[in-house]
């Protein structure tokens, strides 16, 4: 019962829309229906502003370090694999938010937030391969997909177990697969740039 509890607890946290609820309660509009219909931060700062984009991604990490900081507590006495599973949860959560009809974002910034607590030294090389892919070439996707792809490789040589190596190919697959659409356009070279100038401009859907 107590992996339950720490599954669907994690799960509802994942699922507040933070995207959603900036955007529509501070400031009268439903960001879904703008840029991408995203409710990430990308597509917020896209559409609001990149002060607001990052107040989304900050409550997004959030969600994901407390969705799985709740199944540690809940579960401290269980095995570390039930905690791992609560974590996904919490990513899933964001992805098919209960509270929006089963949708939502792509669970970056979500993951973002497992990392930090579970795997601090991922974590900074994960934002910073992020970081530097995007400040290259202006692609949030590609930095989030290339940076998700390092995790498995950081902790496998980081002497973690192979869980938790496994754990890490299961969020690098899952970030791949929200993202499969922009991996198309990616390689099709009609993927949305990054561009500053443009924030809090974009159109309507």
């Amino acid at each position: 019962m107590s992996f339950i509890f720490a599954v669907l607890l994690s799960y509802l946290i994942g699922s507040i829309p933070s995207g959603f609820l900036l955007t529509k309660y501070l400031m009268k509009k439903d960001v879904r229906k703008y840029g991408s219909g995203n409710i990430g931060a990308t597509n917020v700062a896209r559409v609001m502003g990149l002060k607001s984009g990052i107040i989304v991604a900050v409550f997004d990490i959030l969600k994901g370090y407390l969705g799985v900081l709740a199944a540690q507590l809940i579960l401290a006495n269980s095995a570390p694999i039930w905690v791992l599973i609560a974590a996904v949860a919490a990513i899933a959560g964001h992805n098919w938010s209960v509270f929006l009809g089963f949708s939502g974002g792509k669970g970056v910034a979500t993951t973002f937030g497992v990392i930090l607590r579970l795997y601090p030294l991922a974590f900074l090389i994960y934002g910073l391969i992020w970081l530097a892919f995007v400040l290259k070439t202006r692609y949030v996707s590609l930095g989030s997909i290339i940076g998700a792809i390092s995790l498995p490789f950081t902790l496998y040589f980081s002497g973690f177990a192979a869980q938790d190596i496994i754990f890490a190919c299961l969020l690098a697959l899952f970030v791949i697969y929200t993202h499969r659409e922009n991996i198309k356009r990616l390689l099709h070279g009609k993927e949305n740039r990054m561009d500053p100038d443009k924030l809090g401009k974009s159109g309507k859907k």
